[in-house]
Order: structure tokens, then C-alpha cells, then sequence
């Protein structure tokens, strides 16, 4: 694995118009958007993006495929997004120019110049079968858990926190701040040619002109996060300077693990990170801030250390079943969650039949679904094995169930496209109100919002190209193969 801010201006290029690093969200294996971002780099070429402009893209609400989903099976939403091709492109284009991108590399080398400071999380590609998003969770495992655990011999405290709202927080003017300094990009703001200027404007297109909050759901949106967040690193440890001596911190995008020998230090960091943050318009999660004499103990998230310590042995599937039911309901939306799901799901592939209550089953899984909207991919893979399991005539019915329990729920976008990758070869024609469900069935349903371009070219690729692979879907099984979920052996997870 390398991380891109190591690549050349080329390499970059091609890294960011991938599809994967495109949609970094869970979507049913036939959407892709390749060809699209293919066709409209080829359009757009070297050309600027305001060349096409008839109006300015900030003058709508609509431009970008928006997506809300929730992170806490409670009242903690954010928002997803597609970005409108043209502007995606255009700003890889940008981004990866070859000055601009050796501003950027240098910039990248200047915030990592405090190696007691340590950013692990710059975007990584996969370089064996692993995906880009598998990566960088085993970088996550490997490089923040198990190097916090280590840490424990050099340290009696870790402190941790992270940033409220990171993303629907950073202020699209610290990004010229961040890659220029902000006494050099003030005295450029005017200035159309500065990397960090085009930048800002760019992200103001796809946000109807705001400037506070970045679009979240592409790879690429993570890496000018980082430009961010790298600043902040750079001038959190020009404020410790030489006062503290005894430390490490490690960051995982906005979540910061501090570790010190007196809890006097670490609390003095948080304060000097908490300055930092006010001067970028960001404010640290009071509530997700604690401090712990365990290093080892408070190193690994409590969702895992709960599983590994309280787990039994399930006797059956139902069993096994309410235990991870359990867990979902202790730690929602945990990634300890996932892992579980994605193991019961391995141990159940095989079943061709079984002795006990599937529709209990069902009913199990659809209530960690419901409070756990992380789990769908999941939750949805499990659900047409065990759909798989009972009779063709009630497959249909307990769709029906399933679709009429999540309407109670807002916002269930993200189900109801995983709900259609369970009934497409049961049921083709159930009814969605998704975007995106409708437009497996009618290419002319418009993704993205096109009135602010001139040109009927780029027009009709945005709208017309297709995002649905058909011979996937023609080529897929009724049960979802779990090479459309896995995203890693969990082996190196236990």
C-alpha cells in the first residue's frame, strides 16, 4: 500500500478518477460511475470548468447526488454525497496538475515535520487483492491500535477526543490557508491562478456558495480534508513548542489519541488542540473527550474489547444471532458490529436448509438493521441467504414486511438501494421512491443537476451515460455473493 500524497502528479490522477475513490460509501456492486468520470475527462480535458458554465453552479441546491444516512441508529445524520461529475473531474484536474500538485506534496511534507505528531490516515491504495477501503482499515488496526498499544510502554496516559462535525465544519477559505499559509493566501485571495483559491471555489459550485462544510462520500474529499487537518497538526505543535516534551499523538482524520506521562499535559494539549480548532472554525466533541491511566485497556475501542471479553458459544443460529443482537444494542453502529455480521453470514452461506424458525430469524436481523443503519450492506447479505431458505410464494410478503417496517424510519434511501439488490430477482417490480433505485429501471432519471452547463455534450454524458453495470445484474445470484460485502478477513480483526 502507498499513500497517494507519495504519488506523482500522473499516478494521482488516475487514483482519484477511479470509481472506488469516486463513491467511498457501501453501493450495490452494479453501480458504477467509471465510464461517466472517463467520458467527462475526456470532455473537459484541459479545458477550465467555467468554460461551460451558462449559469454559476452555486445558484443551485441540487448539483450533487446528496444521500442522508445515519451514523449513531439515533438523531446523528450526515449527509452523502455524489459529486456532480463535471466539478469532480475538474477539480481532480486541478488538484493534479503538476505544479499544483508539488505545491500540495510539499505542503504534506511540511505538516508531518513533528514525527511526535502522527497523521495516519492520507488516502492509501491497495497494492494486493484488497480493496482501497479494506486498506485503510487494516491501516487503522494496524497502525492506530496496535501502535497505541505499544505505546503503553512508554507512556501512563492516553487522552482521547475527536473533532464535532469535522467535515460539515471546515471552512472551504482555511484550504488556501492550509496549502499557502494564511497571511500568503490573504494577500492572494483575488488571485485565480493560486491552487488553494481554485479549490475553495470549487467546493463553493457544489455547495450552493457556502463556505462552511465539504461534501463527504469520495476519497477525494478525504485527501483535501487532510490539507486541512495537516494545518492543524502544523500549528498545534508550533503552539506546544518546547512546554511539553513528553508526548505523542496520533490522528485518524478527526480522531486524536494523546498520549503523555501526566494527565497535566495531556489536558494542556486538548487546550492548546481546542485553540487551534476555534481559529479554523472547528471545535472538539466535549462529550467524546476522556482520559484513562489504561493504555493497553483504552487503546482498543470498547465495542471490541466488549466482544472479545463477553462473547459465548452459540449453540445455534438464533443463538448466535441474539448475541451479536445484543452487541448492536450495546454499541451502535460499531464496527465490531460489522465484523460480527460479516462472520455470521460466512457461517450461514452454506446452509441449503435448517431446522429452525427462519422468519425469527429474519425478525432478529431486521431489528440490528433497523437501530443500525452502518449494517445494511450486511444486514441485507444475511437477509437473502436466509430468504433463500423458505418458500418462492412468501419471499415476496416478507419484502413487503421488511420495506413496511423501515417506513416508519426517515431518510431510509440507503436501505431501500440494498432492499432492491435483495428483491431485484424476486421481485423486479416493487416500487422505490430512491433516485437511485428508480434509475436502474429508467436510465433518463437525472442523478445530477446539468441546467448550469452549456454545453449539450457534457450534458448528455452526465445524464444519460450509465451508472448500472447490466450484465452484473444479468450474471448475479439471488443470494448476495459475499464478494460484494467482504471487505477483509476478519482474521486480522479478532
Amino acid at each position: 500500500m502507498k499513500r497517494i500524497s507519495k504519488y506523482k502528479y500522473e499516478k494521482a490522477k488516475k487514483y482519484f478518477l477511479k470509481k472506488e475513490s469516486y463513491c467511498s460509501f457501501d453501493l450495490p456492486q452494479y453501480f458504477s460511475f467509471q465510464d461517466v468520470l472517463d467520458k467527462v475527462d475526456e470532455k473537459i480535458g484541459d479545458s477550465r470548468i467555467e468554460d461551460f458554465f451558462s449559469k454559476k453552479p452555486y445558484d443551485f441546491d441540487d448539483i450533487n447526488y446528496k444521500l442522508l444516512n445515519n451514523k449513531d441508529g439515533k438523531f446523528d445524520w450526515r449527509q452523502l454525497q455524489l459529486i456532480n461529475p463535471a466539478l469532480y473531474v475538474s477539480l481532480v484536474n486541478i488538484i493534479t496538475k503538476k505544479n499544483n500538485w508539488k505545491t500540495i506534496k510539499d505542503r504534506f511534507k511540511k505538516f508531518g515535520k513533528n514525527r511526535k505528531i502522527i497523521c495516519e490516515s492520507i488516502p492509501l491504495e491497495s497494492e494486493d487483492d484488497l480493496s482501497d477501503k479494506a486498506t485503510s482499515i487494516r491501516q487503522w488496526w494496524n497502525k492506530i491500535e496496535q501502535q497505541s498499544i505499544e505505546l503503553a510502554m512508554e507512556y501512563d496516559y492516553i487522552l482521547h477526543t475527536d473533532i464535532t462535525d469535522c467535515y460539515g465544519s471546515i471552512y472551504t477559505h482555511s484550504i488556501p490557508w492550509a496549502l499557502h499559509t494564511k497571511e500568503t493566501a490573504k494577500k492572494k485571495k483575488g488571485d485565480k491562478k493560486l491552487v488553494g483559491n481554485i479549490i475553495d471555489k470549487h467546493l463553493q459550485y457544489m455547495t450552493y456558495g457556502q463556505t462552511n462544510g465539504i461534501p463527504e462520500g469520495s476519497v477525494l474529499m478525504d485527501f483535501i480534508a487532510e490539507i486541512v487537518l495537516g494545518d492543524i497538526d502544523l500549528n498545534l505543535s508550533d503552539k506546544i513548542k518546547d512546554s511539553i516534551k513528553d508526548y505523542r499523538i496520533i490522528r485518524y482524520r478527526d480522531d486524536y489519541r494523546i498520549f503523555t506521562n501526566n494527565p497535566q499535559d495531556g489536558t494542556l494539549i486538548v487546550k492548546l488542540l481546542t485553540e487551534t480548532l476555534i481559529e479554523f472554525g472547528m471545535r472538539l466533541n466535549a462529550q467524546k473527550t476522556i482520559v484513562s491511566n489504561n493504555v493497553i485497556r483504552d487503546s482498543i475501542k470498547p465495542d471490541k474489547l466488549y466482544w472479545m471479553t463477553s462473547k459465548n458459544s452459540a449453540k445455534n443460529l438464533q443463538a448466535h444471532l441474539l448475541i451479536i443482537h445484543d452487541l448492536s444494542e450495546r454499541f451502535r453502529n460499531s464496527g465490531r458490529l460489522i465484523i460480527a455480521l460479516d462472520k455470521f453470514y460466512k457461517k450461514i452461506k452454506g446452509l441449503t436448509k435448517t431446522h429452525e424458525n427462519v422468519k425469527v430469524l429474519i425478525s432478529i436481523i431486521l431489528d440490528i438493521a433497523y437501530k443500525n443503519p452502518r449494517t445494511y450492506p450486511y444486514a441485507t447479505a444475511i437477509l437473502s441467504k436466509l430468504l433463500s431458505l423458505i418458500e418462492t410464494k412468501e419471499k415476496t410478503t416478507i419484502l413487503k414486511l421488511i420495506k413496511n417496517k423501515f417506513k416508519k424510519l426517515p431518510n431510509t434511501g440507503h436501505l431501500q438501494i440494498w432492499l432492491q439488490r435483495i428483491a431485484i430477482k424476486i421481485n423486479p417490480d416493487m416500487k422505490y421512491d430512491e433516485k437511485l433505485c428508480l434509475k436502474l429501471n429508467d436510465n433518463s432519471i437525472e442523478i445530477w443537476n446539468t441546467e448550469w452547463l452549456n454545453n449539450e455534450e457534457l450534458k448528455k454524458i452526465i445524464v444519460s451515460e450509465k451508472i448500472i453495470d447490466e450484465q452484473i445484474i444479468e450474471n448475479m445470484d439471488e443470494v448476495i455473493n459475499p464478494k460484494e460485502i467482504e471487505l477483509f478477513n476478519t482474521i486480522y480483526y479478532e
